[in-house]
Order: C-alpha cells, then sequence, then structure tokens
C-alpha cells in the first residue's frame, strides 16, 4: 500500500494570479487558457474555473489586483509628498512592473465589467490620480475644469506607458522608463 500525502497549496488564488501574469507576460492575454494555467501552477485543470468560473473571472480578478498595486504605487508616491509629475513616473513605474496587469486592465471586452472587486479597485485608482491632479494648481490648466484635467493627465501617463512597454519611443529617451516619463511629462505638468 502506497502513503497518500495530502496536498496543500497554500493560497491558491494568488498563485493562480501569479501565474497568469506570467502566461500573459510571455503571450498576451489572448493566448491564456485556465488548461495552461493549470498547468503552470501545478493543480487540475478544474482548479483555475473553481477560483475563477471562467478565463473572464481570472481576467477580472487579475485586473482588479492590478487596479489595487496602481493605487498602492500612486498612494505611496503622493505620501512621499509627489505631485502630478510624479504621479505619472509611479504610473508608467506600475506599467513596467506589472505588464500583464496593464495589458488587461484597459480592455473592458475580456472583464466582467460589473464584478464588485474589480468596480471598487478601479475606483480607488481613479482617486488616487485624481488626488495627484488636485496638487496642480488651477491657473496651470489652463481653464480645463478638474475632470478634464484628470483624463488629460491619465492619456499622458499611459499613452507614454504603452509606447514604452510596445518599444515605440525614440531610443534617444534612454533605457530608464522613469527618467524618460519624466523628460515627456515635465513639459506639460512643470510643477509635478
Amino acid at each position: 500500500m502506497t502513503e497518500t500525502r495530502p496536498y496543500h497549496h497554500g493560497d491558491l488564488r494568488r498563485t493562480l494570479l501569479g501565474a497568469a501574469a506570467e502566461a500573459i507576460t510571455e503571450n498576451g492575454p489572448a493566448a491564456l487558457s485556465l488548461r495552461d494555467l493549470a498547468r503552470r501552477a501545478g493543480v487540475s485543470h478544474a482548479a483555475p474555473a473553481h477560483h475563477f468560473g471562467d478565463k473572464a473571472g481570472l481576467l477580472t480578478a487579475l485586473a482588479a489586483q492590478g487596479f489595487g498595486y496602481l493605487a498602492d504605487e500612486l498612494d505611496r508616491t503622493r505620501a512621499a509628498g509627489g505631485g502630478v509629475l510624479e504621479a505619472g513616473v509611479a504610473y508608467v513605474r506600475f506599467a513596467v512592473a506589472h505588464r500583464a496587469h496593464f495589458a488587461v486592465m484597459f480592455q473592458p471586452e475580456l472583464l466582467n465589467r460589473a464584478d464588485p472587486e474589480l468596480l471598487a479597485a478601479q475606483d480607488r485608482s481613479s482617486s488616487a490620480l485624481r488626488d495627484a491632479v488636485a496638487t496642480v494648481d488651477r491657473s496651470e490648466l489652463r481653464g480645463a475644469d478638474a475632470r478634464i484635467a484628470g483624463l488629460s493627465a491619465w492619456s499622458i501617463v499611459h499613452g507614454f506607458a504603452t509606447l514604452w512597454l510596445s518599444g515605440a519611443l525614440p531610443p534617444d529617451l534612454g533605457d530608464n522608463p522613469e527618467d524618460a516619463a519624466r523628460q515627456v511629462i515635465r513639459p506639460l505638468f512643470a510643477r509635478g
């Protein structure tokens, strides 16, 4: 008779999300499968479905985790006294450090958009970005209201992060994404 030891994985949800991030970094979100995810995590093929339901549920959880990480990064920057410029750099830092999360967070067709965890995390990161924009002197907004200023700031840093990750920016910006982001963002938000 062979001895059967109980299988204990620890925090399987976290393990599965980590394996999903790894797979997405390698091959993008479209190539992700729950079966491959189970193989990567060393669990049965039913385990990811048990935790997330389906691929959209998994990607939604990954996106919610990403919005949480983004909010944390923005909050740390604000707590350290950073203004809108440094918040923009923090956004880029997050995108570079969490490429897989960034790849799914802004693709609503992949997500369960009404998921309460996702909505709460999106709201938290939006609030952190609004707080950063609130540090800008009103005279620098050139007549734009806070909402439009926030959309402008987000558009700039999101676009920069996307271009950086795709390798589409000129090489003379250097190889440090934070320094390059400061060069590009500073002229628009000089107060930083």
